[in-house]
């Protein structure tokens, strides 16, 4: 079988709402480098195998496609979002020394330490959100009630914008993330939204600072000569406030999902809370849909994976979620282990790309499991598992509802 020759169809059919696709498994062993269409037309390489991903995501060489790269289209003519479309980026360096310098100003407002300095807070939002969805009554969709309403607030919270806003902020992700669901011309109105709304924060913090990642950033910049500029203050809110909770939002209900689609998980969970920290990585490892298309990394120059040589301007999609199920890093990959460590999964991504905001995700994860597991041990699936609908039409993947009782 040739490696080069159209195989498959991006993203590729799954069995179920949890399921992953089959064809990860059989890309992996029989066509590990293989092309793939798009649903623009567009052709890239897709990578399957966890150490050609991961080789790939180290390689400080590569970035994602950016405007000035001829980089595959992921959406069709007439559709597709920031994430997908190269008419349209936030104003964050994403290559060299320029993103070197950015990740090194942002990435230490979200360390481990201060995570865990944030706990408390978090802890207090999500029982207060899951007192509420108790109040309402069952069934409820846990991911309205808590997946989403979570991390806005903790994002909100940390980059000093209103959370009233936080319909707004789930819309322009949306846009920000899609391939079809949107026209172009409405994800460029709400690319521009955006980009005034946080301009206009921006502008807010520099005359009335406060206790934000954002009023930090400015007053770095202002003792720096190498602090971010306002377009780049602009750029990493925008970043920031889309991967700090859409994301999350959509990880948050598939993990309670999943736990909940095998009693025996929850019950496990019940009885030895302590296996919290590795059952989240766990599931991050085992999430069947990451995302539809990966990570992606545009070539600059030739580069030599799994014996083939992928020429310079190629498009490659490195399928996180495909690796982190490689039987050759992890024993029984397809099982669910909760007490699984070392878990080296690559759902952060790798390298100097890697996502800045990976304990962050973590934390909300760890607390909003742990409060859930406390305050509500009987709960369950309210509908079978095979009732369960993925988003589409968005780069990100997840489910519409979690539909829960207890």
């Amino acid at each position: 079988m040739s490696q080069h020759a159209p195989l498959v169809r991006l993203p590729l059919p799954t069995n179920g709402p949890l399921e992953p696709p089959a064809d990860w498994k059989r890309l992996r062993e029989q066509c590990p480098v293989a092309t793939v269409e798009l649903p623009s037309g567009d052709t890239g390489t897709l990578l399957t195998r966890y150490d050609h991903v991961k080789t790939l995501l180290s390689d400080p060489r590569f970035s994602r496609p950016t405007a000035e790269d001829a980089g595959a289209r992921i959406a069709p003519e007439g559709a597709g979002g920031v994430s997908t479309n190269s008419d349209m980026s936030l104003p964050v360096p994403l290559k060299g020394d320029g993103h070197l310098r950015w990740r090194r100003l942002v990435t230490k407002y979200f360390t481990a330490k201060r995570m865990t300095a944030l706990r408390p807070r978090m802890v207090d939002m999500t029982e207060a959100l899951v007192d509420d969805m108790v109040r309402s009554g069952w069934p409820a969709d846990l991911k309205a009630a808590l997946g989403f309403p979570l991390p806005v607030y903790v994002i909100c919270d940390l980059l000093g914008a209103p959370a009233e806003d936080r319909d707004r902020f789930s819309y322009w992700s949306d846009a920000f993330l899609n391939v079809d669901r949107y026209t172009k011309e409405e994800t460029k109105a709400a690319y521009t939204e955006f980009v005034t709304y946080m301009s206009d924060l921006v502008v807010a913090k520099r005359a009335q600072p406060g206790d934000d990642v954002i009023s930090m950033l400015i007053e770095e910049s202002r003792a720096e000569d190498q602090g971010l500029s306002d377009p780049e203050l602009v750029g990493t809110g925008m970043g920031l406030l889309v991967a700090g909770h859409e994301t999350t939002a959509n990880m948050i209900g598939k993990m309670i999902a999943v736990l909940l689609a095998d009693r025996t998980r929850w019950e496990g969970l019940l009885a030895n809370p302590s296996l919290v920290r590795t059952a989240v990585d766990e599931v991050l490892r085992s999430d069947a849909n990451l995302g539809g298309f990966g990570a992606r990394r545009y070539l600059t120059e030739d580069f030599e994976v799994g014996g083939a040589v992928l020429p310079g301007g190629t498009t490659v999609f490195c399928a996180l979620s495909a690796a982190n199920r490689d039987e050759h890093v992890f024993p029984d990959p397809d099982e669910m282990d909760l007490t699984r460590s070392p878990n080296p999964h690559l759902t952060f991504g790798a390298g100097a790309h890697s996502c800045l905001g990976q304990s962050l995700a973590r934390t909300e994860l760890q607390v909003a499991l742990e409060v859930l597991l406390h305050k509500l041990p009987s709960l369950e699936l309210a509908v079978p598992v095979a009732e369960l609908q993925q988003i589409e039409g968005l780069t990100v993947g997840g489910l519409r509802e979690v539909p829960v009782r207890w």
